[in-house]
């Protein structure tokens, strides 16, 4: 999306956006699915579970961070990653009021 073309949005929609963008990579999703099956996890811990690169799972982990998708606490050498409920629940609900919006059609009604 172009700079100059947010503002044509409102605020709900270019986050939206931003969210949507970081959750569109098959790997992030593995890693949110992980980390909401083991409610943390240790950087390590990915490796071993998505059988990626540690640099190509720190690359994810940073994005997601940076979304403020997850966040994370450094404990000694090992870094521990968790969701960050408060943006969890916000995109939940973005997303909600997007896929609420769609009135069941009746069957002449669609294309």
């Amino acid at each position: 999306m172009g700079v100059t073309k947010t503002d044509l949005f409102s605020k709900e929609q270019n986050e939206l956006a931003c969210y949507a963008k970081v959750l569109a990579h098959p790997a992030r999703i593995a890693i949110l699915q992980f980390l909401l099956k083991s409610d943390r996890c240790i950087n390590g811990d990915l490796v071993n579970e998505l059988g990626l690169a540690q640099a190509t799972i720190s690359q994810h982990l940073r994005e997601l961070k940076n979304a403020g998708i997850i966040q994370g606490s450094i404990e000694g050498v090992s870094v521990s990653y968790c969701i960050d409920t408060t943006n969890w629940y916000k995109i939940q609900q973005l997303l909600n009021v997007l896929f609420d919006g769609l009135k069941k059609p009746e069957p002449k009604d669609c294309c």
